[in-house]
């Protein structure tokens, strides 16, 4: 499987799984714990979640999920941007773990900026891994200027940048994704498919017969070419993880491309970093 490094070596697959809206009806639950551990033992052993879903329901989810082989994840959980100060990211953190039933994180995020300096952030987060809780902390949904604050205020181990990027959604490219790619932080990219709103368009359908695929499979494919671009998109079914992991082994051509590239175009300009 194609992998994605973190600037630090570790490697992950390049096609994780996301938790946005799990969790948040009992009913559902079974379903989803076993969609997750079916993408693990089909390979996509990154999970990403957050304190915010479900009001950390889906953190209860995974956990469940995880329960007897922690060791094969690679965990991903998000803080609020008001407990990303150093008085309450550490309480933050720990009731994360409770919930994940976990020691340590992977990967800890800020979900999106707020009104913590993020100097107070960068130290909050490199208090936890000195405590050993997380292994290594990165954001969610800042734009260029944004990173070059985090970066100036001492925030240069930055592991990742978590935004929304697709095809309909291609503004990143502009000026975040190649100051994200000068020094090696990869783009984890949320909501892949536009929550299956662009999964009708007729551009998607056609690079998908000629595959013998699914739209959303080819608009997963089409991330993955992508230099330094990991999705991460939500299944809460067994089938429909199967039918995410296939997209790992859709190859599109030259023409495939350039067929999407007409259709979502890149835009001509700087635009504003827009987030869900």
């Amino acid at each position: 499987m194609k992998t994605i490094s973190f600037p630090d070596g570790t490697t992950v697959p390049a096609l994780g799984q996301g938790t946005w809206m799990m969790g948040e009806r009992p009913d559902r639950r079974p379903a989803e714990i076993a969609a997750l551990r079916e993408g693990i033992d089909l390979g996509l052993t990154l999970i990403d979640t957050a304190e915010m879903y479900a009001d950390g329901e889906a953190e209860r989810v995974v956990g469940e999920a995880i329960t007897g082989r922690r060791d094969g994840v690679f965990l991903v959980s998000k803080a609020y941007p008001q407990n990303a100060s150093a008085r309450r990211l550490r309480s933050a953190c720990e009731a994360s773990l409770r919930r994940l039933g976990t020691d340590r994180l992977d990967l800890y995020l800020l979900h999106w900026r707020g009104n913590v300096p993020l100097a107070e952030t960068v130290d909050a987060m490199e208090a936890l891994v000195a405590a050993g809780l997380i292994a290594r902390w990165g954001v969610s949904n800042l734009d260029t200027d944004d990173m070059e604050e985090l970066a100036a205020a001492g925030g240069t181990v930055c592991a990742t940048n978590q935004i929304l990027y697709n095809l309909t959604r291609r503004g990143p490219e502009f000026d975040l994704m190649p100051w994200l790619e000068r020094r090696r932080i990869p783009v984890m990219a949320y909501s892949p498919v536009e929550q299956g709103r662009l999964l009708d368009h007729h551009a998607l359908d056609e690079v998908a017969s000629r595959h013998d695929a699914s739209p959303a499979q080819v608009a997963l494919a089409w991330l993955m070419t992508r230099p330094g671009v990991l999705p991460i998109p939500k299944a809460a079914s067994i089938a429909h993880v199967r039918e995410n992991r296939a997209a790992v082994d859709l190859v599109l051509t030259q023409a495939d491309i350039a067929t999407l590239e007409q259709a979502f175009p890149t835009p001509g300009g700087r635009r504003p970093l827009e987030m869900l």
